[in-house]
């Protein structure tokens, strides 16, 4: 059941969208995305769901529990396609159904490039909720595993420490004129170890600060000469899970103070106080919008307005992805007069070591019994078994790349502060706009000389 919610906040008319495939079988050793062979995977999937839209007038038809779907494609989850072996491959696909709900389906595929033909078609997903598992087994073959009673690690979460090679990858665009470039570069902190390995960019280059929250932020100075040019960045990471903790160079009040899409409004105060009606204690109180939120709002990446962190967006609309989720929670927690903030960067699979990752991830930090909490609330609305994990620690499988709203540098875009900083932000012939990059990673061994401490103290930006 859907808790009580205001009328400040209307409920959303469809259903959301959900996160791509967690685990496609023999994703370990898929090729990259630009590889041919994915290439041709996804051109076969494509080509599959066009002839069977074309054939059944419109729409892409399947038969689920009982009813008779009419979908449209959203996406192919680029990231996520694979080669099984000689003739064989997997796609991982996202459809949207005409009355809203959105499914995300697992393709199994047999032949040949340019002559492809679908094998096997099963609803992995609706709405971000997932049926299935996928589980590598000691035989080398990846079987599916009932959600109930799965591992942390076949649901996102690797526990204790992680150490991997992150890599950031982006394409300019045709550039006409002069151009500047803001890359986040991820830093050390208490939870993360960052050794840079390379960085390979086009025209002039200069590391600045955020000096309120201390993030590093490349800067690059472009002209049509980079036109097209690839950017690489590549860092080794190593990070331990993070609990509650201590971080002495923080002030909380300073995490009160409204940001442009997460303002101080009568609205958020309204919904705060209905929720906490009968409440004490920030801990309890924080929990209890941490719930809220899950009840409140769904997972969506689909339609006009998600993605940007905006906590009125999310209240109006209820849906949106982990940017608006944890948006919508700041704003309440805020209003309630507890201290949170943002940050955003990505989340590095837990069943697999090393391909693609679905672009980033971010979460937030509530400050209560003098400890800054940490919270995952999309996670946790999409695996309701890790409600009670999420609600005081993040795992050790995610890159910070920045940490907080509206972030001020100096040379910044003309436009003002940057919302949020993980993809590049490019501002070319006076338009500021985000590219796309891809993201990638492998898995390595920890080093016991590089591990970071768990010492409460002073985290990237604070």
């Amino acid at each position: 059941m859907r808790a009580h919610v205001l009328n400040l906040c209307p409920l959303p008319a469809i259903a959301g969208l959900m996160v791509g495939c967690a685990s496609p079988p023999d994703a370990a050793t898929q090729a990259p995305a630009a590889n041919v062979v994915t290439a041709d995977i996804q051109a076969g999937i494509e080509a599959h769901i066009r002839e069977q839209t074309r054939l059944a007038g419109g729409t892409f038809p399947l038969a689920y529990e009982g009813l008779e779907l009419r979908l449209k494609l959203v996406r192919v989850h680029t990231e996520y396609l694979a080669n099984l072996g000689p003739g064989r491959h997997f796609a991982c696909v996202d459809l949207a159904n005409i009355d809203g709900n959105v499914y995300d389906v697992d393709f199994f595929l047999e032949g040949d490039p340019g002559s492809m033909t679908v094998t096997q078609t099963t609803v992995h997903k609706l709405n971000g909720q997932p049926y299935y598992l996928w589980e590598l087994t000691d035989a080398g073959v990846w079987e599916r595993r009932p959600v109930e009673g799965a591992a942390n690690a076949l649901m996102g979460i690797k526990e204790g420490r992680d150490a991997f090679e992150f890599r950031y990858q982006a394409s300019l665009p045709k550039l006409t004129g002069a151009a500047r470039l803001w890359i986040p570069l991820p830093t050390t902190d208490a939870a993360q170890t960052v050794e840079e390995l390379e960085i390979s960019v086009p025209g002039q280059r200069r590391v600045l600060t955020d000096a309120h929250h201390g993030n590093r932020i490349l800067l690059l100075t472009l002209d049509p000469r980079d036109s097209e040019k690839p950017i690489t960045l590549r860092f080794r990471v190593e990070r331990q899970e993070r609990r509650a903790y201590v971080d002495p160079s923080a002030r909380p009040e300073d995490s009160l103070t409204p940001e442009r899409l997460v303002p101080d409004s009568p609205r958020f105060q309204e919904i705060a106080a209905d929720v906490l009606a009968g409440k004490e204690g920030d801990l309890v109180r924080a929990r209890a919008l941490y719930d809220h939120t899950i009840d409140r709002i769904r997972y969506q990446r689909y339609g006009a307005g998600w993605g940007q962190g905006d906590a009125n967006y999310a209240c109006d609309v209820g849906t949106g992805n982990c940017t608006d989720f944890h948006a919508y929670f700041i704003a309440l927690a805020r209003a309630a007069g507890i201290p949170a903030r943002f940050a955003i960067g990505a989340s590095i699979p837990s069943e697999r070591d090393e391909g693609g990752i679905d672009g980033y991830h971010c979460w937030a930090e509530f400050f209560a019994e003098g400890k800054w909490w940490p919270v995952d609330i999309s996670e946790a609305d999409k695996y309701t078994a890790l409600s009670t994990y999420y609600f005081g620690r993040h795992p050790a499988n995610r890159i910070e790349l920045s940490r907080g709203r509206d972030l001020v540098v100096e040379p910044g875009p003309s436009s003002g502060p940057i919302n949020f900083l993980a993809y590049p932000v490019l501002e070319h012939g006076g338009v500021t706009t985000v590219i796309r990059p891809r993201f990638s990673f492998l898995r390595r061994s920890p080093t016991s000389a590089a591990r970071p401490k768990p010492a409460p103290s002073n985290p990237a930006g604070s």
